[in-house]
């Protein structure tokens, strides 16, 4: 995403929607999790399913760690 990205335009929240709350956005398009990626090594959101109420995890979100995981840094002329 980029700073002048929008995903919703002109709906309002419920009053008690407070930061750290988590929000489900139907139908994004291209910023679904099949087209995601880690630019800006911002971590991938989990996939939850819901379904008659029930709701699950399907795919697990991703922490800084698992970015990070593959990646090779060079400290002192060492790999790490």
């Amino acid at each position: 995403c980029e700073a002048g990205d929008i995903v919703v335009d002109r709906d309002l929240l419920p009053g008690d929607v407070a930061p750290g709350d988590l929000l489900a956005v139907a139908a994004t398009g291209a910023y679904c999790w099949s087209l995601s990626s880690n630019y800006n090594y911002v971590p991938r959101p989990p996939v939850v399913a819901v379904r008659d109420g029930d709701a699950r995890v399907i795919v697990l979100g991703e922490t800084e760690e698992d970015l990070l995981a593959k990646s090779v840094f060079v400290r002192n002329g060492e790999t790490k």
